[in-house]
């Protein structure tokens, strides 16, 4: 009897993109870890093709309540699973109410499609675009989901101010860094220099790290979770006055994502440089500097799918796009550097870890970190 109705009839759906024979495809994680690999699109490019539905009896008829494509740009809060945040949702209809008697494949265009994020995947969030292809039924809909990856291009002015800082402990040590940018681009290679001005303290070691840092949520349901993605020894022994040590870091080899921040009001992504010394009595100290990580656009990128548009290269609002400022400097502990706690005053020994609060951050959560490396030392005299 439910076979008669359509009741037990049901049918695969078939998803194919236009041009995914000359598309080029991109690799995201997935919440486990894993990584899948999409098509890739960009801000203002058409997203078309077919569906195509084939009936697992045939000869038996599927009675439906209509068929609809979804585009849907969303965020997925890892806490808060229960809801899903769409900042885009495009719906078309393919078929209005009816039977399926046999196969049957319809096309689709979303033109122009604005995508304003790029795809990401956190720790703690996940954004993601997606089409979504549903049959309506009475009892079960029958839904098919393809995710494609997006990539957001951008294209910075060629004034690229470096950055250059004086930081030191009161009559122990001064020393100047200096990095040739503050803006990278993800396959750049950031170059720099460590000048000791004075050293009065014996330093054994020193490293030069790259840290992710995501905020999720706000308020009470904020989270902030750091990530090394990066660390290299730039020094193995003991610096005398005068000298003067080399930074290289070549970024095309990492995992990385461009700067992100307060996207949809739901999380940000940064970047920070993070300088540690430590010295014979394996005391750390640490001076972080935020630097900003964009996607640069290609030269000439083929077209390849037929309806593909060039994308639009700008400064999209959620990239950190505003010259760095000085910041106060910071102590390490035996902890990672980048959940350090703040010291009011600079100190010879290292604290007791004091809890983090908001106010230790001042009023951009995101902010960098203190540090007991002095900004701006008052002249010393060896």
């Amino acid at each position: 009897m439910q076979s008669l109705f359509g009741f037990g009839q049901s049918a695969d759906i078939d998803l194919v993109l236009d041009g995914y024979e000359n598309r080029k495809s991109a690799d995201i994680k997935t919440e486990e870890g894993k990584k899948e690999r999409h098509l890739l699109y960009y801000d203002g490019e058409t997203v078309s093709g077919k569906v195509n539905v084939s009936l697992k009896k045939p000869g038996s008829k599927l009675e439906h309540q209509g068929i609809k494509i979804e585009f849907i740009g969303q965020i997925d809060l890892f806490y808060d699973r229960g809801n899903h945040h769409e900042f885009t949702s495009l719906v078309k209809d393919l078929a209005r109410p009816g039977e399926l008697m046999q196969n049957t494949s319809y096309n689709f265009e979303f033109a122009n499609v604005e995508k304003p994020f790029e795809s990401y995947t956190g720790s703690n969030v996940r954004l993601r675009y997606f089409l979504r292809v549903t049959i309506v039924r009475r009892i079960s809909d029958i839904v098919k989901e393809v995710d494609i990856v997006v990539h957001t291009l951008s294209s910075y002015p060629d004034a690229n101010n470096s950055i250059k800082m004086e930081v030191g402990i009161e009559d122990c040590l001064h020393i100047e860094f200096e990095y040739n940018k503050s803006k990278y681009h993800l396959k750049d290679v950031i170059v720099g220099k460590i000048y000791f001005l004075l050293v009065r303290i014996k330093i054994k070691h020193m490293e030069i790290a790259i840290i992710k840092r995501e905020t999720t949520g706000s308020g009470p349901n904020s989270y902030l979770e750091n990530e090394t993605i990066a660390k290299y020894e730039i020094m193995d022994g003991a610096p005398v006055k005068g000298e003067s040590i080399p930074i290289r870091v070549f970024l095309a080899g990492y995992d990385l994502t461009p700067t992100m921040r307060d996207i949809n009001k739901k999380f940000s992504v940064r970047y920070y440089l993070n300088l540690v010394l430590m010295d014979d009595e394996d005391r750390r100290y640490f001076k972080q500097q935020e630097i900003t990580l964009w996607r640069k656009g290609e030269k000439a990128r083929k077209g390849g799918a037929g309806n593909a548009q060039s994308p639009t290269m700008s400064i999209p609002s959620h990239l950190v796009c505003a010259d760095h400022h000085r910041r106060e400097p910071t102590v390490e502990s035996d902890a990672d550097a980048a959940n350090a706690p703040s010291v009011e005053n600079m100190k010879r020994e290292v604290d007791s870890p004091a809890e983090i609060t908001s106010s230790d951050l001042g009023a951009d959560s995101n902010s960098a970190i203190q540090s007991p490396l002095e900004a701006n030392p008052s002249p010393l005299s060896d």
